[in-house]
């Protein structure tokens, strides 16, 4: 929605930063602003040809944003792969985080693999901190692992700071994080609902899977049979049944099969503490268009058909689905098998953490999704539904994060231009709509050359206020605001390679 009538928030301060913008995406619309910050921090918003009341200290800045770009909050995504240590040939803090802020996202929360060792105690937490501490550039937060045996684990790694934990109920692809037995996933629920933990969960059923064709092969079509729809929809339903049961928080991550919303939407419904994600490729991608042997387009679960991805778009728009997080799972060419393009063999995981935001809204426009939706689900959702407080918005007392956004300027991807560490992409040679211009991270430009990205200290365990993130009432009818989401050696099994 537009936003009409002048006003002012905020009381009066003197700021380092002033931003003005003939439209700027706030949590109540679209509109012209001013912004004061102080200290990092947003200390005052006038809207709608208002200006503000407080005054510019002697050295304050001051940002115009042209008439042809957009403010946005900085986006937050909630699902990367960054592989430090242990695997940081795949990617690093430094390379991740420099791609993120070029892609306008000022807070990324790390996963707990595939890195070694993966984050599923507090010393491996501890030491994954200290390698993150000198090489981010942008805020970084981190997620705590789920696997057999390590429920005593949770409660410290909650403690300590994780934003929830994730489990997988199919094999993972990496020898040191194996999947959770449906009897371990309900004892972890009940575990986490003590404290309003959360379960972030890759949903494909193991049984399913062992029942399916083999995957090997040139053939995406092969690669795509051996991980069906069915597969989701069953893994799926487990965790509902689970979330029902504990009265625990759950996150379905990277939702492939459209199949299973009207479920979803059911357990939502029904007051079940479900959230869930999907990501860029499954909403740009088809099935149809893959060429064998494209291995840059393989991820797990699968990009599916033109009619799966309209049906997610369509899930988005209704509410179903909370949020749009990137699901950036790097690895080297020699892992992507580039060369033999075999499918059953190649690393599965898609990077797109410099690429999102332009990905989203090239499609988004086609569709007459407004930018401010997308934003929305790319910026508040995520941080909402992680937990990550003072991101996502451009409000009072929120950090000063921002991007400032071209939304018709048109380029093409190229891949060997791209921050992260192995410039492979399935969105090579793709012309995309929108560019980031800048990104501003606690009211200071992202400088590229040092890192200046601090590590956020601990998670917000309940729902935030306003934040209706269980709700099953209509998107349209909801406040934007609370539109919810050192070892070298790499082992894994060539025949999975789940790996995001």
């Amino acid at each position: 929605m537009n936003v009409d009538d002048a006003g002012t928030q905020g009381p009066d301060q003197d700021f380092d930063l002033i931003i003005r913008a003939q439209r700027a995406v706030l949590p109540e619309g679209v509109s012209a602003a001013e912004i004061g910050v102080r200290a990092g921090k947003i200390v005052e918003v006038a809207t709608g040809g208002a200006v503000l009341s407080g005054a510019a200290s002697a050295d304050a800045k001051v940002v115009d944003v042209d008439e042809s770009q957009v403010l946005l909050p900085g986006l937050v995504d909630s699902h990367v792969h960054v592989n430090d240590p242990g695997r940081s040939e795949w990617e690093g803090f430094a390379s991740a985080t420099r791609a993120a802020a070029a892609g306008g996202v000022t807070t990324i929360v790390d996963m707990p693999l595939n890195s070694l060792p993966p984050t599923v105690n507090v010393e491996s937490l501890d030491i994954k901190r200290e390698v993150a501490a000198s090489k981010a550039f942008i805020d970084v937060g981190f997620w705590g692992g789920a696997i057999p045996g390590n429920t005593g684990d949770l409660k410290p790694l909650f403690d300590a700071g994780v934003y929830g934990f994730k489990c997988f109920l199919e094999d993972s692809g990496v020898d040191e994080f194996p999947p959770l037995e449906p009897d371990e996933l309900r004892a972890d629920l009940a575990e986490l609902a003590k404290y309003d933990g959360l379960l972030i969960v890759h949903a494909e059923d193991h049984s399913v899977m062992a029942e399916a064709p083999k995957n090997s092969g040139r053939k995406f079509s092969d690669f795509l049979a051996s991980r069906p729809r069915e597969a989701e929809n069953v893994a799926i339903a487990r965790v509902i049944e689970a979330a029902r049961e504990t009265g625990a928080r759950a996150h379905i991550l990277h939702l492939s099969s459209a199949d299973a919303l009207p479920q979803i939407a059911a357990a939502k419904a029904e007051g079940v503490k479900l959230t869930v994600e999907t990501c860029p490729h499954y909403l740009v991608f088809t099935a149809e268009e893959i060429p064998d042997g494209a291995t840059t387009h393989k991820c797990c679960p699968p990009i599916r058909e033109e009619s799966n991805r309209e049906a997610l778009w369509q899930g988005l728009v209704d509410g179903t689905i909370d949020c749009i997080v990137s699901d950036h799972s790097p690895s080297t060419a020699e892992l992507k098998l580039l060369d033999t393009g075999d499918f059953g063999a190649a690393w599965g995981g898609i990077s797109s953490l410099q690429l999102g935001l332009s990905l989203v809204w090239t499609e988004a426009a086609k569709r007459g999704i407004d930018l401010a939706e997308v934003v929305a689900w790319m910026s508040s959702a995520p941080a909402s539904v992680a937990g990550v407080e003072n991101k996502g918005a451009i409000a009072l007392g929120n950090d000063a994060d921002f991007a400032v956004f071209a939304p018709d300027e048109e380029w093409t991807v190229a891949a060997a231009e791209l921050y992260h560490r192995n410039q492979i992409s399935a969105y090579d040679a793709r012309t995309v709509r929108g560019a980031v211009k800048q990104t501003i991270l606690r009211g200071a430009p992202v400088n590229f050359d040092e890192p200046q990205g601090p590590l956020l200290p601990a998670r917000c365990g309940a729902p935030r206020k306003g934040l209706h993130r269980y709700s099953n009432v209509p998107r349209a009818e909801q406040p934007l605001a609370g539109l919810l989401c050192a070892r070298k050696v790499a082992q894994f099994d060539d025949a999975k390679h789940s790996g995001c």
